[in-house]
């Protein structure tokens, strides 16, 4: 990986919907009524909500991402801008609808269902304000709708969020590979372990490597030596619901401070952990500081 610590703007690209997100303490049944204990709306998706989180990181954030020219268009940009976000490099599309999902979170189970309405890949003018951002950002981070927006620029800081299928990707000259356990095993093989896994990505050009395993923690691999395993933080958990998102932002956030790769694993872990405790995926997403010389301390 090329050098981590910048203080540069850090560019996340995708997917940005509005959520309404009802918990429950079983799943409804059909043809019934359902006693919600708590519901809400809130900005989601895996790119927006990794520059949420990134931003309440101290790190200087900016989304790029298609909405529609709708209501729900103009309370997501309304929210991203609230945290600070720049949304320069949105476009405002009038054929389509702002992304949108109502999710059942069940207290019981500790899971959730998702209704999505989704949108496709995200494209953009081959000038202007995206590229513009693109060229400028010390980091860009991209989800599975971002990855064909930028798959064809040279020489970036590229991390990529592969907690979702990405049609034709490959890890070659990725500068931060970040899927799941699962994800490697199905790309490389579900009989090797976590440590063979991340080697396999290594080999195919990424430059480092973090795995999500849930309640298992992260695996960590620099892109010389082998993997090293951290530890998952124990909380008390309402939803898990955009905790992946906030993983991949606030990593990118530690990465971008100077934190060293297992250490800012580690801090994305517990900033996870802490975003689980609200039912939406950003209520609880702490506000902290961080620096390359220690973990993160508590804004006041």
């Amino acid at each position: 990986m090329s050098d981590t610590s910048s203080s540069g703007t850090l560019l996340f690209v995708g997917c940005a919907t509005l959520d309404s997100i009802a918990l429950v303490s079983e799943y409804p049944t059909a043809d019934s009524r359902t006693i919600a204990e708590d519901f809400v709306t809130a900005g989601g998706g895996p790119a927006a909500t990794a520059a949420v989180a990134a931003a309440r990181l101290g790190a200087r954030a900016a989304f790029a991402g298609i909405v529609g020219d709708d209501e729900e268009g103009d309370r997501v940009i309304s929210g991203l801008n609230a945290e600070g976000i720049d949304t320069t490099a949105v476009v405002r599309d009038k054929s389509v609808r702002t992304g949108a999902s109502v999710i059942v979170v069940s207290r019981e189970s500790q899971s959730r269902a998702i209704v999505t309405r989704p949108l496709p890949p995200v494209r953009f003018p081959a000038t202007g304000a995206f590229r513009d951002a693109v060229e400028a950002a010390a980091w860009v981070h991209v989800d599975h709708l971002g990855w064909g927006a930028v798959s064809g620029f040279k020489g970036l800081n590229i991390s990529v969020d592969a907690g979702n299928p990405i049609p034709g990707f490959h890890p070659a000259e990725v500068s931060l590979y970040v899927p799941t356990i699962e994800q490697l095993s199905s790309r490389y093989g579900a009989d090797l372990d976590e440590v063979v896994l991340l080697q396999r990505a290594i080999d195919e050009g990424a430059s480092c490597v973090v795995a999500t395993a849930g309640s298992q923690g992260s695996w960590v691999h620099r892109g010389t030596g082998s993997a090293v395993h951290v530890p998952p933080t124990t909380a008390t958990i309402v939803s898990t619901l955009g905790a992946g998102d906030v993983y991949h932002g606030a990593l990118l956030a530690a990465v971008s401070a100077g934190l060293d790769l297992v250490e800012a694993a580690a801090v994305a872990g517990q900033v996870a952990t802490t975003s689980c405790e609200g039912l939406d995926g950003r209520s609880m997403i702490p506000r902290l500081t961080l620096t390359a010389s220690s973990t993160f301390t508590q804004s006041v």
